[in-house]
């Protein structure tokens, strides 16, 4: 037996490192992960057991368990609404990559992301990158989303991955880490992996005129090794994380500002909708809750409603 990391998973071959060799692997007939409804029972970034197929050419195995996650991040199956899609497990830092245009990021899917992974305590740092190309507007509209997250307790940079603007801060944080970068395609994530480490190279695409989005380069979660001991898994261009797992009246909670207020709202059991003396209702009325961070909660909330009916 052996234990490994999964670097890379594609439907029924899993890649697994184990002591500096890679190992393609299969999973057990039987193996199934206890409480969770997922089309995937393994995952990038998992730690599992495996036993070596000693009858192969090539380094080849059975995946026979897969060991306690300590957090995972997860959106809504593709195919079955009622399942779930595990993306990456055992992360140590999540990084959104941000574009203003070019495509353009809204502030529900940021917010979206962020409950998420405040969901699965997984601690995430804000990029907003292609800084190089924007003009005066773009920027003063940067530096005002910085401040509503920076206001909240998230930490947020402004990057260029194509020119290295900005990224030696960030690479310190890298280091000795296990990372999940995620964002629409074509707002960087692959320009900003081969500028922290250019002997990656990891291919890269232009945005399609057509609709302003980036052509899917990466088709599948996959984890690749960097110096320093960094370990970074670049997920698919993904267009809307699904709120999974949680119902109505835990969403609040994964809104850091929110969480702080609710206990002042006149029901313990408030939705911040239309019940009265609401304390989130207020502060977003004297600004102290900015209106985008109230919009995506009501969208979210809204979702999620239509989900579970």
């Amino acid at each position: 037996m052996k234990k490994g990391l999964i670097y890379r998973s594609t439907g029924s071959w899993h890649i697994v490192e184990s002591g500096g060799v890679f190992y393609s692997c299969r999973i057990k007939g039987n193996l199934r992960l206890k409480g969770i409804k997922s089309t995937n029972p393994v995952a990038v970034g998992d730690r599992v057991i495996f036993e070596v197929e000693n009858n192969s050419i090539k380094p080849e195995g059975r995946i026979i368990e897969v060991e306690e996650r300590k957090n995972y991040i997860i959106r809504k199956s593709v195919n079955l609404s009622r399942q779930t899609h595990i993306i990456a497990s055992n992360i140590d830092l999540a990084f959104l990559m941000i574009t203003i245009n070019n495509p353009p990021t809204f502030t529900v899917f940021i917010d979206r992301f962020l409950v998420t992974a405040e969901a699965y305590k997984i601690p995430v740092i804000l990029l907003f990158n292609k800084i190089d190309t924007y003009i005066k507007k773009d920027l003063n509209t940067i530096s005002s989303l910085k401040k509503i997250y920076e206001d909240i307790g998230y930490t947020a940079y402004e990057i260029s991955a194509k020119t290295c603007q900005n990224l030696e801060n960030v690479k310190t944080l890298m280091q000795n880490k296990i990372i999940m970068i995620s964002g629409h395609s074509g707002v960087g994530k692959s320009t900003f992996i081969n500028a922290i480490d250019p002997d990656v190279d990891i291919k890269t695409s232009a945005i399609s005129d057509q609709h302003m989005q980036g052509k899917h380069t990466t088709t599948f979660a996959e984890m690749h090794k960097l110096k320093g001991g960094i370990r970074i898994i670049d997920t698919p261009g993904i267009k809307g994380f699904g709120i999974v797992e949680m119902g109505p009246q835990e969403i609040g909670n994964y809104f850091p500002e929110f969480f702080q207020r609710k206990d002042k709202c006149k029901f313990n059991n408030c939705l911040h909708h239309n019940e009265p003396n609401c304390a989130i209702k207020s502060a977003v009325k004297d600004g102290s809750i900015a209106q985008s961070r109230f919009n995506s909660y009501t969208q979210i909330l809204s979702e999620d409603s239509n989900y579970r009916n």
